[in-house]
């Protein structure tokens, strides 16, 4: 292989920076945003960045020499500059894919997110059920794309296409962490209008800015489960190698075994950051009750005490995550250590087939919750589902009513899910592999039980 192909990877990455600033100094100078356009300017900007950076990607294949032969595994692979090409457009295709489905499925401009607030009038349990089935649903398609994603890279390249495709997802990394961006600092911004007790027409622009957000945040999640899934994939493909490994057989006790332990792994997760959260949360509600109890602050005698409150979620953050924290980097030099190479293979394999599907519906489900209370909020749609009583006439959904707080407790259960314990399931499938590659030799001479099993 030509020495100026060690550089291919580089390349791609630079052109996606490149394409990105090029895409956002498009939508921001020649574009007229406004608050009811923002969405459809985070879309185009998605389409516009993808469409650049196939266009770059073109001659950058150049660098490549005509064919190469690749060894993955035992099995050798004729490569050629298009099937690497093809692979890098595999990845940054899907993740166009995976945004847009994002969008859909939790943007209140179409009818899950619609068909979720109407549910809200019925009670706060048939939103925790319809909001749980539409996070599921959300995964169909995402996880196929990745799946053909994976299985046509492979293919062509190996695992070397593998890596390719996720430098692809990842090629508009710039475009993608801005979208992620936008969600939280119109959240903080709608938080701080409310606070300062601003005319309310500033909270109903920092409400729709806001709904923008939360979608534009899930799809940035989205990108981030994708690639994290094809970045784990390529590292659990270096361990292999580091580790001897041809292939892993799910079908030996051993490995199947770990495989249900590894599929096991992110239900733990999820769970301990969960908990983590509800105890801050107590913890916080009890702080804040013993502040109101004596009726000072109400009267305007004194002043609240914020620093207690943040000094409860700063201390949470960090001791609360240190189980977390151990269970990702434990599990595999535990079972490494323990039972060797193949037991860890079979870890590492539950453990990111298992993670991202847990990853997209907790992400998908918690925004589509969040912009059900915006929808509700908004008092523009009468739902169909109920009528009032007195005039036989569609019940308004808006604020302040039965639907309004039903929508409240979706949405409360849903933050944890898309702010907390769906993000971080991308560290526990990364993390373990990283830690597992690193290992992987010491796994191979020093196991305990590996050689007798």
């Amino acid at each position: 292989m030509a020495t100026d192909a060690i550089y291919f990877p580089l390349m791609i990455t630079a052109a996606g920076i490149l394409a990105s600033f090029l895409t956002t100094l498009i939508a921001t100078n020649f574009t007229k945003v406004t608050k009811e356009t923002v969405e459809r300017t985070v879309k185009v900007q998605l389409i516009a960045s993808t469409i650049l950076m196939t266009l770059a990607t073109v001659p950058i294949v150049y660098v490549l020499p005509e064919s190469f032969k690749l060894d993955v595994f035992g099995a050798t692979y004729l490569v050629t500059r298009w099937k690497s090409f093809g692979c890098v457009m595999l990845g940054l295709w899907s993740g166009l894919i995976i945004g847009f489905v994002t969008e859909i499925y939790t943007s209140n401009a179409y009818s899950p997110v619609q068909n979720l607030a109407e549910a809200c009038c019925m009670g706060a349990a048939p939103n925790i059920i319809l909001g749980l089935a539409l996070g599921y649903f959300s995964c169909i398609i995402p996880v196929m794309s990745i799946a053909i994603t994976i299985y046509v890279s492979f293919t062509f390249a190996g695992m070397y296409g593998v890596a390719l495709s996720a430098l692809g997802m990842l090629g508009c990394l710039p475009i993608a962490l801005s979208i992620d961006g936008y969600g939280p600092i119109s959240d903080n911004a709608g938080g701080i209008a409310e606070m300062a007790e601003l005319h309310p027409s500033v909270r109903e622009s920092t409400d729709l800015l806001d709904a923008a957000g939360n979608t534009t945040a899930a799809i940035g999640k989205g990108f981030a489960i994708g690639s994290a899934c094809l970045v784990s994939l390529a590292l659990f493909g270096a361990f292999c190698s580091r580790a001897g490994l041809n292939m892993i057989n799910v079908l030996g006790a051993l490995e199947f075994s770990c495989l249900l332990i590894g599929a096991m792994l992110p239900y733990a997760f999820s769970a301990m950051t969960m908990q983590a959260v509800g105890d801050a949360a107590n913890d916080m509600i009890k702080e804040i009750s013993d502040q109101f109890a004596d009726g000072k602050i109400l009267s305007g005698e004194k002043k609240p005490d914020y620093d207690r409150c943040i000094a409860i979620s700063t201390k949470a953050s960090l001791r609360m995550m240190i189980a977390p924290g151990i269970l990702v980097i434990g599990s595999p030099l535990l079972i490494g250590g323990l039972f060797g190479p193949r037991a860890v293979g079979g870890l590492l394999a539950g453990n990111i087939v298992s993670g991202v599907q847990i990853a997209f519906s907790f992400s998908n489900t918690g925004g589509a919750w969040d912009n059900a209370k915006k929808y509700v909020e908004a008092g523009v749609h009468k739902t169909k589902k109920m009528t009032d009583p007195k005039t036989g006439e569609f019940i308004l959904m808006k604020k302040k009513t039965e639907c309004h707080q039903a929508a409240v407790t979706g949405d409360t259960v849903g933050d944890p899910l898309k702010d907390t314990s769906g993000p971080s399931i991308n560290i526990l499938i990364k993390l373990s592999a990283i830690t597992s590659l690193v290992f992987g030799g010491f796994f191979t001479n020093h196991s305990a039980f590996g050689s007798r099993m």
